[in-house]
């Protein structure tokens, strides 16, 4: 497993339309070798902002979207309807223009659907068994892309620090009294997000800048979750400059003016 590669844009937007095009392309690469491609979606500003980029770009009709799978790396634990939800915020902003496969589109069980939040976890880790491949050597598939935001305590997906979740193998459990609102979520747990070629971390924002030098410098991942996750071939930190700003320059590189 190799270093994280850690890539600056100037600001929010420009990360967002870079994030983008990349995705994009991978994508593609992955499509032009028959493969389904499988991406894991995060939430947040920074998300939305990627999504909307890409529902933009000129170039996101080179991807056959009916053949690219698409799982959630968490989600909270309310009503389909609500708009707290990942894949309503998804949705909105891109998958509601694209041509998809719903039998490729794995959204998490909500809370009017699957009242018990412990069964809605275990019927996302049933769907992950039940999508795992021989060639995936494991309990759930091996993805291509997992997208990650950063909290400004180091949390990623639903994993925040000290909490039970993070010492869970389990491949999704439920997340109980989390101290961002809303408190019940479902998530993926460490070993899943482990379970990507590439991990891809997406923070903009100067609030996120000191949990993004805490993952990069070595800090424990109980204290900060966003320590964990990694590539099985690339890990990328891809950021603005307000989210980079302590982080020695000397290990950045800059991508965009």
């Amino acid at each position: 497993m190799s270093a994280p590669a850690i890539l600056t844009h100037h600001n929010a937007d420009l990360l967002a339309q870079a994030v983008a095009a990349r995705l994009i392309t991978r994508l593609v690469d992955v499509q032009s070798t028959g493969r389904i491609p499988s991406w894991v979606l995060t939430g947040g500003t920074i998300a939305d902002r990627i999504h909307r980029a890409v529902a933009s770009s000129p170039a996101h009709n080179a991807v056959d979207w009916q053949r690219v799978e698409l799982w959630w790396g968490d989600e909270r634990f309310v009503a389909r309807d609500s708009p707290d939800r990942n894949d309503g915020q998804a949705r909105r902003a891109l998958l509601n223009s694209l041509a998809l496969d719903e039998a490729l589109v794995h959204a998490m069980p909500a809370a009017d659907e699957c009242p018990d939040i412990d069964e809605a976890a275990q019927t996302y880790a049933g769907v992950l068994s039940d999508r795992a491949l021989p060639e995936d050597h494991g309990p759930v598939p091996r993805f291509d892309i997992l997208m990650l935001g950063v909290g400004p305590d180091g949390h990623v997906a639903s994993l925040f620090p000290s909490h039970p979740a993070l010492y869970d193998e389990r491949p999704v459990v439920a997340v109980r009294g989390a101290p961002k609102p809303p408190p019940l979520r479902i998530t993926m747990t460490m070993p899943v997000l482990g379970r990507a070629n590439e991990v891809w971390f997406v923070a903009s924002g100067a609030e996120k800048a000191r949990a993004v030098h805490l993952a990069l410098g070595g800090a424990g991942v109980v204290q900060v979750p966003a320590a964990g996750p990694a590539g099985l071939h690339r890990t990328l930190w891809l950021l603005d400059r307000a989210a980079a700003s302590e982080i020695p320059t000397a290990l950045t590189r800059i991508a965009s003016p």
